[in-house]
């Protein structure tokens, strides 16, 4: 089978109807009964299914850049809804062992990252403000996101993959995905209610573009896997009022704390549903407008999918732009992201696959070069070579080979 058939029959076979092939060696093969959402994702999974065609006539009219990722190797991200209990409780295990590895960041650089998962964190409080609002955020978080799972797989004998959390499917209601219901196999659910609380200010209490309602928690979480995780990083830019400072107002010093959420309806239901989407991938046509749509316009009141997921869970560290990663969650969304930016590339391949976009600095404030294919992503101490846009650009080139269902 080539490498195109099976990215055709196995992305289709899971938002279109067909009957799957045989999974290849090294693939994670569903294995549990689909989860049914409380909303649509249908013209989503629409687009997705488009962009797999598109992808297997590319593939076939100009074979694969990379020697290296085959129809042998190729492996398919899928969404935790399709995940056997087994699946799941193998995922959290993986994520939690990451949690008792000792960290490998220097104490000059992150004196409070105590573990491997702490290292990540870490990384990502450090380069946030040339990470946002720039060129390379796409890129950057797709190389961010594989490192974590390499990490899950290398490091704690996990042996799948990391799975996406598809917003517009619990748009309407959030605690009722797998992945945020509380039970012993999601990633934890709300926190505990922590009623008379304001409304959270975006991008800052300093700078109140959007005021968003509290949801019914802003406690620490209260059951399932993650109710006792210890959040060691930051907080830079907290959304909750009542956080623990830390010692360094780079947030990098140690400041131990329990996991807090307030999950958001109203953020997943306004700026996650499937219209909103669909309409990103289908009418932002450049690199540039795609990646600044996708990440908001705060001004205007447009929150976008990137800043409506994080708020999906907001809380502490959720809601805070620079420690975000510290919430399991983070990595779920960040798939998504991906996976949004993946079936945008496969609607006009020939013109997206490297397409580059925006500068080298947050909306770029100061004023800066644009980005180029060349520049480089260099994640640090969470341990992988350095690669460049470009070399992150494809899913099946480069440092990858996979693709989403």
């Amino acid at each position: 089978m080539k490498i195109s058939t099976f990215i055709t029959v196995a992305v289709l076979s899971a938002v279109g109807g067909a009957s799957p092939p045989p999974p290849p060696p090294g693939s994670h093969s569903p294995g549990g009964p689909l989860v049914v959402g409380s909303s649509s994702s249908a013209k989503t999974d629409t687009l997705a299914a488009q962009g797999a065609r598109n992808l297997a006539k590319y593939l076939r009219a100009n074979g694969n850049a990379s020697a290296t990722c085959t129809e042998h190797n190729v492996v398919v991200r899928r969404e935790w809804s399709t995940f056997s209990p087994k699946e799941r409780k193998e995922y959290i295990a993986a994520v939690q062992c990451l949690t008792t590895k000792p960290s490998k960041t220097p104490s000059s650089v992150a004196p409070g990252a105590k573990t491997r998962y702490d290292d990540f964190v870490a990384t990502h409080i450090n380069q946030t403000l040339s990470i946002h609002g720039t060129g390379n955020f796409l890129t950057w978080h797709r190389y961010f996101t594989w490192a974590y799972e390499q990490a899950l797989r290398n490091e704690c004998g996990y042996q799948g993959y990391q799975p996406y959390y598809n917003w517009p499917k619990w748009s309407d209601d959030p605690t009722k995905s797998p992945v945020l219901d509380g039970s012993d196999t999601s990633m934890s659910g709300d926190g505990a209610p922590l009623p008379g609380r304001n409304a959270t200010c975006i991008p800052s209490n300093n700078l109140c573009q959007i005021s968003l309602a509290p949801g019914n928690g802003g406690g620490c979480v209260q059951s399932g896997p993650f109710k006792n995780f210890t959040v060691n990083l930051g907080p830079v830019a907290p959304a909750l009022g009542d956080v623990t400072p830390n010692p360094s107002p780079s947030g990098l010093d140690h400041n131990p704390r329990c996991l807090r959420r307030d999950i958001s309806r109203l953020a997943a239901s306004t700026w996650s549903t499937d219209d909103q989407v669909s309409t990103l991938i289908t009418n932002f046509t450049d690199i540039a407008s795609f990646s600044t749509r996708m990440q908001g316009d705060f001004p205007s009141g447009f929150l976008g999918v990137h800043t409506a997921g994080h708020f999906t869970v907001g809380g502490d560290p959720g809601g805070d732009l620079f420690a975000s990663p510290g919430d399991p969650f983070f990595y779920f969304h960040h798939a998504m992201i991906d996976r949004v930016y993946w079936v945008w590339q496969n609607q006009d391949i020939e013109k997206r696959l490297y397409a580059v976009g925006n500068t080298i600095t947050l909306n770029n404030m100061p004023p800066s070069r644009n980005a180029t294919l060349e520049d480089q992503i260099d994640l640090g101490s969470v341990g992988v070579p350095v690669v460049t846009i470009g070399e992150a650009s494809s899913t099946l080139a480069g440092p990858f080979c996979y693709v989403y269902a």
